[in-house]
C-alpha cells in the first residue's frame, strides 16, 4: 500500500464529526423552565385553582370582584391562618399532625390580653404569648414524641383539656382592649399603610422565612428525610425524637403569632379565639399540595392554599349565593384540588 492510500491517525476522518463538534445532548428537564415547574408543580397547581375559582367569582359579579374593599377585607384576616398554616406543613412533612393548634391560639392570646388588661406595654404582651405557645407546643410535642401517643389523639385531647381550661377560668367572658388602637405594637403589627392592612406584610415575610427553612436549611432537611423515613434518619445522625418536637415547638410559636395577631385585629379576646381555623386552616395544608404520610411538603402551596380557602366564603357569598353553599364549595375546591394534586405530582408511595 502507498503512503498516500494510508489513513492519517492523526487527523479526524473525513465525514466523521469531531465530538468537539458535536452539540452537547441534554435532558429536556434541564431546562431551567421544566425544572422549575417539575420542582414547584403542587405550588403551581394550587395556583392554578386559585386562578380559576377567582375568574368564575369575578364572572359571576364583576362589580363586587372588582373593587378593592373585598380584597382588603380578606386581607385583614387571612394573616391570622398564614400564621398556623405554614408550621403545620413542617409537622405533616414530618408524619405527624396537630389539632391543639385552634386552643394554643386561644391560649396564648389569652395570655396577651392578660398582660395589657394589666397595664403593661403590648409588646411585653407578645413575648409571654410567644413563650406561653413555645411552652405548648413542647408540651404538645413531648407527648406525642417521649410519651409515645398518636398525634392525632394527643393533639386532639390537648385542644380539648386547653380550651376547658380557658372556659373554666373565665366563665365565658370576654375581654376589651380598646387601649390598643394608642399603642405602638398595634402601629407596627396591625394598622395600615397605603390602605393595606400592616399584617399581610408580616405575614409575606413569615411565609418568605419559613419556605427558606423549610427549603434551604438543615432543619427542613431534617424534617423531609425524619418524615420519609424515620430509621434512616436515625443512622445518618439525625436526632429523630428532637426534630419531631421542634416541629410542635414551631405550630405552638405560629398559632401564638396567629392569636395575637387576632386580638390586635379586633381590639377583643374570646374565650373561642381559634375555634374556627381548625378546619380551614388542615384545608389549606392538603389544598396546598402536602401529602398526609410525610417526607414531602410546600410551604408557598400552604400560603396560597390558605388564600384559596379565605376567598371561598367571601366569594361564594358575593356572587349571589346564599350562606348555605360555602360548606358544598368548601368541600368541592378541596376534592378537586386533591385530585388534581394526585393526577399532577410525580408518583408517591
Amino acid at each position: 500500500m502507498s503512503k498516500t492510500m494510508e489513513p492519517d491517525l492523526h487527523e479526524p476522518s473525513a465525514g466523521i464529526p469531531s465530538p468537539s463538534s458535536q452539540k452537547e445532548w441534554k435532558h429536556p428537564s434541564d431546562h431551567w423552565m421544566r425544572g422549575f415547574i417539575l420542582d414547584n408543580r403542587a405550588s403551581l397547581g394550587t395556583l392554578g385553582v386559585f386562578i380559576v375559582m377567582m375568574a368564575v367569582f369575578m364572572i359571576a359579579n364583576p362589580t363586587v370582584f372588582t373593587t378593592w374593599y373585598l380584597y382588603r377585607s380578606v386581607l385583614t384576616t387571612l394573616p391570622v391562618a398564614l400564621f398556623v398554616v405554614v408550621p403545620l406543613v413542617f409537622v405533616v412533612t414530618c408524619g405527624e399532625i396537630d389539632l391543639s393548634f385552634p386552643a394554643t391560639m386561644g391560649f396564648a392570646s389569652w395570655v396577651f390580653a392578660l398582660v395589657v388588661q394589666a397595664g403593661y406595654d403590648p409588646f411585653l404582651g407578645i413575648v409571654a404569648a410567644l413563650i406561653t405557645g413555645m411552652l405548648l407546643g413542647f408540651l404538645v410535642g413531648s407527648l406525642v414524641v417521649y410519651g409515645g401517643l398518636s398525634s392525632l389523639i394527643a393533639t386532639l385531647g390537648m385542644n380539648f383539656l386547653l380550651r376547658g381550661l380557658i372556659q373554666i377560668i373565665n366563665e365565658g367572658k370576654s375581654m376589651a382592649l380598646t387601649g390598643l388602637s394608642d399603642s405602638w405594637a398595634y402601629t407596627i403589627f396591625s394598622s395600615q399603610l397605603l390602605g393595606i392592612p400592616v399584617q399581610v406584610f408580616w405575614a409575606i415575610a413569615f411565609v418568605v422565612l419559613s419556605a427558606m427553612l423549610y427549603n434551604r436549611h438543615r432543619f427542613g432537611a431534617q424534617v423531609r428525610v425524619v418524615g420519609d423515613n424515620p430509621d434512616s434518619a436515625q443512622q445518618m445522625g439525625i436526632d429523630v425524637k428532637r426534630v419531631r418536637v421542634k416541629v410542635f415547638v414551631f405550630v405552638g410559636i405560629g398559632a401564638a403569632i396567629a392569636g395575637t395577631f387576632s386580638v390586635m385585629i379586633n381590639f377583643t379576646w374570646w374565650p373561642t379565639a381559634g375555634d374556627g381555623y381548625l378546619l380551614p386552616v388542615l384545608a389549606s395544608v392538603f389544598v396546598g399540595g402536602t401529602p398526609t404520610w410525610g417526607g414531602i411538603g410546600t410551604v408557598v402551596g400552604g400560603a396560597i392554599g390558605a388564600v384559596t380557602v379565605s376567598f371561598i366564603q367571601t366569594g361564594v357569598v358575593a356572587a349571589g349565593l346564599s350562606g348555605f353553599y360555602v360548606q358544598f364549595f368548601n368541600g368541592l375546591i378541596i376534592i378537586l384540588s386533591l385530585l388534581g394534586h394526585k393526577w399532577n405530582q410525580a408518583r408517591y408511595r
